[in-house]
């Protein structure tokens, strides 16, 4: 849900309802800014009104970028739209890969933010080799994929290997087979 708070565009991404035993209940929320990326905690009380805005998602396609912007082309109309990293997200960029396929945000056909998909399948393009008898519980080592996100992973993976990796908390989840 995307809300306008004091002219600025925030979306909600935690909320926890608080019914104390005493005095009235309130709604402890992170709202991330739509612009700027930044996270503010907030804290609602009851009857407070919010005006909640009304985003258009539209598929979008990352198609490269020259240095300072970042090129998408709209999936419907074939438009290429250059956005900054500000829009795109700098948590965001490390995952990032040419012909990955996003969710635009729009208002007034204007692009205010990309959602990058929460699994991504990148390749490892660099990490040691595991070493055979060494794993104990659990043990990893660290990779880098191609766009350049660097993620903890199993021993068994190489370089090479395609893997999925939950985007929002860096994790390893599986080695892909294509």
């Amino acid at each position: 849900m995307v809300i306008e708070l004091d002219g600025t565009l925030y979306q909600i991404t935690y909320f926890q309802h608080v019914k104390p035993g005493k005095g009235g209940a309130f709604v402890r929320t992170k709202i991330k800014s739509v612009l700027t990326g930044g996270v503010v905690d907030k804290t609602f009380r009851a009857g407070e009104k919010v005006t909640e805005v009304r985003l258009l998602r539209r598929p979008i396609q990352y198609s490269y970028t020259d240095g300072s912007l970042y090129y998408f082309m709209d999936m419907e109309t074939y438009e290429m739209t250059p956005l900054s990293a500000d829009i795109v997200g700098e948590d965001q960029l490390p995952y990032l890969e040419e012909n990955m396929e996003c969710e635009g945000l729009t208002r007034d056909g204007a692009v205010l933010a990309v959602e990058l998909p929460q699994f991504v399948e990148l390749a490892v393009v660099e990490t040691e080799p595991g070493v055979r008898g060494d794993t104990a519980q659990g043990a990893t080592k660290p990779a880098r994929l191609g766009p350049g996100a660097v993620v903890q992973v199993p021993l068994f993976v190489n370089e090479g290997d395609v893997i999925k990796v939950d985007r929002t908390t860096d994790k390893y989840l599986e080695r892909v087979t294509r």
